[in-house]
């Protein structure tokens, strides 16, 4: 019998049992199986992409989220902070806002019999205010000594009633003794400005007071 002859029949059994119902659901299972791992290597690699996207989207979030807090971070505590601000300023309303016209006058009286200098031609205007405060100033003649003057200017920068210097000017100088224009500032709330009957910063009063040290008392008595 010859080698073709042998094979024949195993070839012929081969093809029977592949075109056999058995046959036929083993090749499925294998294509299958084939068709399951192709499926599986591309979610995996699919998986690997969106799980990479996710990851750089998650980090650009967490990169703007601190952002946003850094920049959030100067108005944590806005509330607090607002509240503590009001109550420094009705402190400092309280401490260095005159009450009255009448204290100003005194006060600028008190500082130059205390230097001692001399005071003249004091003159009070107020400008038109805002809702919280009305400027107040007070164009006013200076004499005396250097160091008296300098005593008085450190006086006036001290007070607690809040002055301002707006300008000096020296105006003349005998005998050691210097003369002086001063220019300052100082507010009233609104109420306490409108009851002192000044005239407006835009005015300007004839009835200017001369004399010594409590001449500003005196030129609201006037």
């Amino acid at each position: 019998m010859s080698a073709t002859n042998l094979t024949n029949p195993r070839l012929q059994a081969a093809r029977k049992f592949l075109f056999s119902m058995l046959g036929l659901h083993v090749v499925l299972f294998a294509a299958m199986a084939i068709l399951t791992l192709l499926l599986s290597v591309r979610v995996l690699l699919d998986w690997r992409t969106t799980s990479a996207s996710s990851q750089d989207e998650l980090a650009s979030i967490q990169a703007q989220m601190r952002t946003l807090q850094i920049q959030l971070k100067p108005l944590q505590g806005l509330d607090a902070r607002v509240v503590a601000s009001r109550k420094q300023i009705d402190q400092f309303y309280l401490d260095r806002i005159p009450p009255s016209y009448s204290s100003i006058a005194n006060e600028l009286g008190t500082l130059a019999s205390q230097a001692p200098v001399r005071l003249t031609r004091v003159e009070y205007s107020q400008a038109p205010g805002s809702v919280d405060l009305t400027e107040i100033r007070m164009d006013a003649g200076l004499s005396g000594d250097y160091p008296s003057i300098m005593h008085f200017i450190n006086g006036v920068e001290r007070s607690r009633t809040f002055f301002i210097i707006r300008a000096m000017a020296l105006t003349g100088q005998q005998n050691g003794q210097v003369a002086l224009r001063l220019q300052m500032s100082t507010w009233l709330r609104p109420a306490d400005a409108a009851a002192s009957g000044l005239p407006l910063a835009h005015d300007h009063p004839t009835d200017a007071t001369t004399g010594s040290a409590d001449a500003p008392a005196q030129q609201e008595g006037n």
